[in-house]
């Protein structure tokens, strides 16, 4: 154990240090690791001292790092057998191209909701959104501001592991915070497909190289099929919360983790397609997939073993009290702001609730709320390029940097939207 209290000053030095490397390029899990190193070493501790505090910071997000394997197995199920394919024509499909930009948006909404990674998620329904683009005239400026934003609103209510880090960082069921994301998803969804349709024909236009060769693309599964794993998923994780909103007590007492829930839902659905064979490949690739994540959150851990023995908290409610603006801010503006800091939601999401949980809930905010608010913060400005999101995108939908940097605004109006309907609705509203 540590006696005495790291300063402020060196836990903000080290959480710095950490978001240089990264904007640096330098590898994130090593970049969180040396930050919390330095900001124990400048707070005074010997080396044996930061070693305990790095230990203890990393062992408090193995519950979360559990989760987000287990939601592996689905991530692989849904990308690998095509049912994510599936899902996304049948959408386009249905509703055709006059009302293109609605379901492009949804599309990609519901099947990164469903549990797959958002940029996986754009990359399969991007030929699609290109193809549909060449037939409509819609710029691909549009086409990827209706993916994107889509996206974003869909990674807000689902079991991915941006929400599972959300959801552990405060201490609630996973189901709630999805639930308590709905309402800032749809009004994000509504977001995109209106700003996209106002910018339909500025940018670039589909070319015909643009196309991708569907020469070789796999038979798609039928639709009731490629729903079975998503959608028992969905189903046993909103047990607990009907059973509370119903006053079923049995429904209530059957509290099931999502580390049951989403590898069995993944199997019965994989054996449900016929693909029973493949479920060890599933399981290995959707690992692949969520490795770095986990990786991610141990030097979370770490970051946040140092702030919790720091007194940075503290200095973080007196400056927010001193200031005279409310202290529920202060989740949004930490999510948007790690956001900004490592390109990605999920680990923005993993060093706010890490670094600035505590002093969230010492402003008086609920656990829920907070929750929430740094999640949707979290999607305002994750588009940089420093993440990996910006580089996928792009090559999905064959952008230069410079047509793919022109997004990005409208990417925020979408996470800006969704961020301040949350802040009002569970910072003020349901406070």
């Amino acid at each position: 154990m540590v006696s005495s209290t790291i300063s402020w000053i060196a836990a903000l030095a080290g959480l710095v240090v950490a978001i240089i490397l990264i904007l640096k390029k330098f590898n994130p899990v090593y970049s969180l690791f040396l930050g919390a190193i330095i900001g124990c070493l400048l707070g005074g501790l010997s080396f044996a001292q930061t070693i305990n505090i790095i230990i203890s910071g990393t062992q408090s997000v193995i519950g979360t790092a559990i989760r987000v394997l287990a939601a592996g197995i689905l991530a692989g199920v849904m990308m690998e057998s095509g049912a994510a394919e599936t899902i996304a024509h049948a959408i386009v499909t249905k509703m055709g191209n006059k009302q293109a930009l609605l379901s492009l948006a949804l599309s990609t909404m519901i099947i990164t909701a469903v549990g797959v990674f958002i940029p996986v998620a754009i990359l399969i329904v991007a030929p699609i959104a290109l193809s549909v683009g060449k037939q409509t005239g819609i710029s691909k400026l549009a086409l990827l501001t209706a993916l994107s934003g889509g996206g974003k609103a869909g990674n807000i209510i689902s079991p991915n592991p941006n929400t599972i880090a959300a959801a552990n960082g405060f201490h609630l069921n996973l189901s709630s915070v999805m639930l308590a994301g709905l309402i800032p998803a749809l009004f994000g969804l509504v977001t995109a497909v209106l700003v996209a349709s106002l910018i339909k024909n500025k940018g670039q236009a589909v070319k015909e190289h643009d196309l991708d060769d569907n020469s070789t693309q796999k038979e798609l599964l039928p639709l009731r099929k490629a729903l079975i794993s998503p959608g028992l998923a969905i189903i046993l994780l909103l047990l607990n919360p009907i059973g509370s909103v119903l006053h079923i007590s049995f429904l209530t007492k059957l509290d099931i983790d999502a580390m049951y829930i989403l590898p069995f839902s993944s199997v019965v659905g994989t054996l449900a397609m016929g693909q029973g064979k493949k479920i060890a490949r599933y399981a290995h690739l959707g690992l692949t997939k969520v490795t770095d994540t986990v990786l991610i959150l141990l030097g979370a851990g770490a970051i946040a073993g140092l702030i919790s023995t720091s007194n940075l908290s503290t200095q973080i409610v007196n400056l927010i009290d001193n200031i005279g603006i409310s202290g529920t801010f202060l989740a949004p503006i930490s999510g948007i702001l790690m956001g900004l800091a490592v390109g990605s939601t999920s680990t923005a999401v993993i060093l706010a609730t890490g670094s600035f949980g505590k002093a969230i809930l010492d402003t008086g905010t609920s656990a829920l709320a907070g929750a929430v608010m740094v999640h949707t913060g979290a999607t305002v400005i994750d588009s940089v390029p420093q993440g990996n999101y910006f580089h996928i995108t792009a090559q999905s939908m064959h952008m230069s940097i410079k047509e793919r940097i022109q997004v990005i605004p409208y990417e925020m109006c979408v996470g800006g939207v969704m961020t301040l309907v949350a802040t009002i609705l569970y910072g003020f509203i349901l406070k």
